[in-house]
């Protein structure tokens, strides 16, 4: 293939989404890091439309309202839901915190739109019920899976969708990085699988559909202090091609201390019948992610680079807010849907499901 040819195919790839629409008015709940940050960084660069905010401590959300010139903050999360003038809620708050504040926007007139984090919420028994109280209320709850939007993720999807790397045979996710772990996770009984594996099972999902079934091994971390099962997490993931797919969260990755020079990182690899293509995710070090790929069909087996500047954090929030500005405008489900979601959380329980029972398990034993 010309050098051409290859260039026009690259153009073609999208890292960064088209912003379709940005009418309506966003109300944050939480001023942590993840949301100052973040999210409202990502806001900002896109401007999307922030009217309210409030935290756990108001003093908090001041300051990060001052930053992001966010004109009205409310002393409580339950006070802004109730402000008229917010159309859309994006919550950063606690997994068993959340659903209660969902449940007060879905009785909001007002309120058009729910964004919650992700998980969204302690089990799968809660979160079914949480997509059914949306549709009956007829509100639009999308969660907050926003590795879908990683600019080598949605690269690489792309490639899958134009079958330039065939018909897709391994897949694998290597996370070697250390996580922050918000303090209110050592009240809960999971950790790693529900709130970093989360995140890659999700985006095998996005990338191959739905799996048949989970094998998921796991250990404690030694790093961390609080007691817990799911410390470090493999799982293999088979789907219905008989593709297999593995993701790995290795939160320890080795000594940390001073004068070990160890590494940290995320690689993804995925090798098909007619290509390959691997690349990094730039979470852990800041950069922008990677991806680089060889096929058969189109590079004349030559590996490619596309290259972009943008990054997972913020830039990719940009994504997860504009797909519900969208929904909200046309009135069709958001892409990163409730219904969509629970699929993902059926795929944690069932993870859970493995460590316990030491065993495959296969998605059909879920009734969704």
């Amino acid at each position: 293939m010309s050098s051409t040819t290859m260039a026009a195919e690259q153009s073609q790839l999208s890292p960064n989404v088209e912003i379709r629409s940005r009418g309506s008015n966003v109300g944050c709940i939480g001023a942590g890091m993840i949301m100052s940050d973040v999210h409202l960084e990502a806001y900002r660069q896109a401007a999307f439309p922030v009217v309210a905010i409030a935290s756990r401590t108001e003093a908090k959300a001041r300051e990060v309202a001052a930053r992001y010139d966010i004109p009205t903050v409310h002393s409580t999360p339950e006070d802004l839901i109730d402000d008229a003038a917010v159309e859309i809620l994006d919550i950063a708050y606690p997994p068993d915190q959340q659903p209660a504040l969902i449940r007060r926007a879905l009785a909001a007139p007002h309120i058009k739109a729910v964004l919650a984090q992700k998980p969204l919420a302690l089990d799968l028994d809660e979160a079914v019920a949480l997509r059914d109280e949306a549709a009956a209320a007829g509100k639009i709850l999308s969660v907050n899976q926003n590795m879908r939007y990683d600019q080598s993720i949605r690269v690489l999807h792309q490639l899958l969708e134009r079958g330039e790397l065939g018909e897709p045979v391994l897949a694998t996710i290597e996370m070697r990085a250390i996580p922050h772990w918000q303090g209110f996770l050592e009240n809960y009984d999971r950790l790693t699988l529900a709130n970093m594996s989360v995140h890659h099972l999700d985006a095998l999902r996005f990338l191959f559909g739905e799996p048949t079934e989970i094998m998921t091994v796991a250990r404690e971390d030694p790093r961390t202090s609080f007691e817990h099962e799911d410390g470090i997490v493999v799982s293999t993931l088979r789907f219905p091609n008989n593709l297999l797919a593995v993701s790995m969260e290795d939160v320890w990755s080795g000594p940390r201390e001073e004068g070990f020079d160890s590494d940290i990182y995320i690689k993804w690899r995925v090798e098909g019948t007619r290509g390959v293509a691997q690349g990094t995710i730039g979470w852990p070090t800041g950069e922008p992610s990677t991806l680089t790929y060889a096929s058969a069909l189109t590079t004349g087996g030559e590996w490619v680079t596309p290259e972009w500047e943008t990054h997972w954090f913020p830039h990719a929030f940009i994504g997860v807010m504009e797909q519900v500005q969208y929904a909200v405008e046309t009135g069709t489900d958001p892409e990163l849907s409730v219904a969509d979601n629970v699929k993902t959380m059926a795929l944690i329980e069932a993870g859970y499901r493995s460590i316990a029972e030491h065993r495959p398990v296969f998605l059909n034993e879920f009734n969704l």
